[in-house]
């Protein structure tokens, strides 16, 4: 998108109050149990900005017996037309869409997530993936089926029942309305638990659904789940080869390593590079990395805010510290940044090796490893070498190779001349250790839905 199309970002707002802290359960706000509460920090300036009732067994038990409660036959929620849930759905991207300015802050406040990013691709992305759930509400169905004998047979796609949903820290909004947004279209209830880290956007579109007002049910709470769909860690490569667009396939990768400080599961983190290009790539890819300027990511101007929390800040420079004693060749960063807050210099390292905890471990980190390839069977074999298995890049002109390799490659989604592209509309998920099952797109639908299959005998078929 070109400068001059970007839309206007407005101002964060200042002085925002956390006023939804308890645990949501049928449509009301609830203490815990427990009477315990857990601490939410700023992670940019290490401030406590509120504290939130923390859901433990009881209050796990009392929402999931609510969503089974809303699911029973017979309930408003099941017997509701199929375009009304679709209706419902839209209302509440409406509802995101007028607190985006507050949602964004938010996010950006407890997440450490650069304030443009939040406003423009975080809220914009659940807005466009709300409305596309809703459309498919009174679009999911069955088929009739042509089976031997006199028999007419259809299939119904059943709703699941409760659906326990984890959110993870790295996208709070992004991940609940993934969750939430095609579980809903299918007519399921959900139990959703958030990440301690970062509860509050959630909490707030909780809020919202009970300014929808329907029988849509949400909690903070774990759930022993018999079915699950998996979107987990990464360790993506990303192949560059000699004939691409050098530029392009710099800033590309660029981004697919450094977006939100690292904090991707499908951060482009093993870049294989081809041999004949390598010093040059690592040149450009060092002065890309060395113009970011850091800083409280509600700042204008500010391109990298900080890690999530001190845990994940320490496991990131202590890798950093194994690349350096490894041998691998540190180019730029490699430490910590400012006197407050998590921090840590856009680091990149050359002369990675396969076998360095650098180029094996996850790092979720803003820590670039450059390593070099020389033919197109040695990189694919290295590239296919990991448990994981979620995304993979590859820069070429040749659309012969590029069609072989994306073939080859090990992963759930492969991105070719571009990185990072995700759409409602297409599937998402991983191979391997990266997960099962998918999320968005119609395949996503189908985690959400069970399968019925009617046999009906009859005198005669009239076929």
């Amino acid at each position: 998108m070109s400068s001059s199309a970007m839309p206007d970002i407005p101002v964060p707002l200042t002085n925002l109050k956390f006023q939804y802290t308890k645990i949501f359960i049928n449509n009301e706000w609830h203490n815990s149990v427990s009477g315990k509460k857990f601490p939410v920090f700023n992670p940019a300036t290490e401030e406590k900005l509120c504290e939130v009732e923390e859901g433990d067994k009881e209050d796990v038990d009392k929402a999931v017996k609510a969503a089974r409660q809303a699911f029973q036959i017979g309930s408003p929620w099941r017997t509701m037309d199929a375009s009304e849930r679709g209706q419902l759905i839209n209302k509440l991207a409406d509802l995101i869409e007028r607190d985006r300015l507050l949602l964004a802050t938010m996010e950006s406040m407890n997440g450490g997530k650069l304030f443009s990013n939040a406003y423009l691709m975080d809220l914009g992305g659940c807005i466009r993936t709300l409305r596309y759930c809703a459309g498919w509400a009174d679009k999911i169905h069955g088929r009739t089926i042509p089976m031997d004998g006199n028999f007419f047979t259809y299939t119904r796609s059943e709703p699941i029942g409760v659906c326990g949903q984890i959110i993870p820290w790295n996208f709070p909004l992004v991940m609940l309305i993934w969750k939430i947004g095609p579980a809903l279209s299918c007519g399921n209830t959900v139990v959703v638990k958030p990440a301690e880290q970062t509860p509050l956007t959630a909490l707030h579109v909780a809020s919202l659904i009970k300014e929808v007002g329907k029988m849509i049910k949400e909690a903070a709470g774990k759930s022993n789940l018999k079915r699950v769909t998996l979107e987990l860690g990464g360790k993506s490569p990303c192949i560059v080869f000699a004939d691409a667009d050098l530029d392009a396939a710099v800033e590309f990768a660029h981004h697919g390593l450094f977006y939100h400080q690292g904090q991707c599961c499908i951060a482009a983190s093993r870049l294989f590079v081809e041999e004949s290009i390598y010093n040059e790539f690592v040149r450009k890819s060092v002065e890309r990395a060395k113009k970011y300027v850091l800083g409280n990511p509600l700042t204008p101007g500010v391109n990298q805010g900080p890690q999530i929390d001190k845990e994940q800040y320490e496991k990131i420079l202590d890798l950093i510290e194994s690349g350096k004693k490894e041998g691998a060749k540190l180019e730029c960063g490699g430490g910590p940044w400012g006197n407050k807050g998590y921090f840590i210099q856009p680091t990149v390292f050359s002369n990675v090796t396969d076998e360095m905890r650098i180029a094996k471990e996850e790092i979720f980190g803003p820590v670039q490893q450059i390593m070099k390839f020389k033919s197109l069977d040695d990189v694919i074999k290295r590239a296919n070498n990991t448990l994981y298995g979620l995304s993979a890049g590859i820069f070429t002109k040749d659309i012969d190779k590029a069609i072989t390799v994306s073939s080859a490659l090990q992963s759930g989604t492969v991105w070719v001349n571009c990185y990072g592209v995700l759409s409602a509309h297409c599937p998402f998920g991983g191979f391997k250790m990266s997960g099962n099952g998918r999320e968005l797109g119609e395949y996503g639908l189908h985690e959400y839905t069970e399968i019925k299959t009617v046999t009906i005998k009859i005198s005669q078929k009239n076929s």
